[in-house]
Parts: C-alpha cells; sequence; structure tokens
C-alpha cells in the first residue's frame, strides 16, 4: 500500500489530527510547518548562522561540533529557502572554519577535508545559482585570510577559489 492510497481512507478532520500529532511529536516536522506558515527567512538564516557559529566557538569548553555545524545548514536547506540564504550560511561555515583556524593555531587534516569541502559544495551552489558576483569578495577574503595555515590548506581553498569565483576575461 502507498502513503497516498493509505492517507485517502482518512477524513480531512482526521488527516489535520495527525499532522497536529506529527507536530507535537516530532522537532522536525514542528519546524517545517512553522517556517512554512511563516517564512521568516532572514531570521532563520541568522539562528543557523548563531547555531554554526556556537559549533566553532562553544560557550563552554573548546570542542569543535563540525558534524552539528553541518546539520544546521542540512536542516536549512530542507526549509528551501532561496538560494542567497542558503549560500550564505554555507559560505559562513567556512569563514568560521578559517577564522577559528587563525584564532587558535592549525588543527587536524579532517578539520580542512571539512571546510574544503564546504567550500567546494558552496562554489559550486553559488555558480550553479548565478550567485557569483554577490560572495566573490567574501570568497576572496576566505583565501586571503587562510594564506599561512597549514596541511595545505590555504592552496585547497586557492584552487577552490579560481575554479569557480575567478574567470578568464580572454
Amino acid at each position: 500500500m502507498t502513503l497516498k492510497k493509505y492517507l485517502s481512507q482518512f477524513t480531512k478532520e482526521q488527516l489535520v489530527g495527525q499532522i497536529l500529532e506529527l507536530h507535537k511529536k516530532y522537532k522536525d516536522v514542528k519546524t517545517y510547518y512553522e517556517f512554512s506558515i511563516n517564512p521568516d527567512v532572514a531570521s532563520k538564516r541568522e539562528n543557523i548562522k548563531a547555531a554554526v557559529l556556537e559549533c566553532f566557538y562553544p560557550k563552554r569548553g573548546f570542542k569543535l561540533r563540525l558534524k552539528d555545524a553541518r546539520k544546521a545548514i542540512s536542516d536549512f536547506k530542507k526549509l528551501e529557502p532561496d538560494p542567497e540564504s542558503l549560500a550564505d550560511v554555507m559560505l559562513y561555515y567556512v569563514e568560521c572554519g578559517v577564522r577559528v583556524t587563525n584564532d587558535f593555531g592549525d588543527i587536524d587534516e579532517p578539520f580542512y577535508v571539512s571546510i574544503e569541502r564546504m567550500f567546494i559544495d558552496t562554489a559550486k551552489f553559488i555558480q550553479d545559482n548565478g550567485l557569483n558576483e554577490i560572495f566573490l569578495a567574501r570568497a576572496n577574503k576566505i583565501t586571503e585570510d587562510s594564506n599561512g595555515i597549514g596541511w595545505g590548506f590555504h592552496d585547497a581553498l586557492l584552487d577552490i577559489y579560481y575554479n569557480y569565483f575567478e574567470y578568464d576575461d580572454e
């Protein structure tokens, strides 16, 4: 039996009841419907950026939580915000990674691989959505700010930058 067939056996009132129950039980469902009802993208984007920042600069202790930061971005993506807002939070992750390294020194290879991977994903997304001009200066600053960071990190970010943001005018 398909979900559509299963749901077709219920009345409208029963379906509304099931949705309300799902809304009460599951955080993701609640987030989805609250965003659908009141799609304040700017506010949600800033909340996601605050969550990402907390993963790089926790209020207590110092344990990087890259997985949590990536999940926050993934959850935001599921809400289907406008491409510029999504690119903004994705690029913010990379900026935080570069900043935390400059503040505290070299970290480790898995950390840099995560930041590089997000920069590639972000650059592709920006290019696919025609947003290069909007994010060019920030992408350039990321490469400048990564200069001197070990593990080949700066070179990797520079390669990504030149592949996705810099164009030959000839």
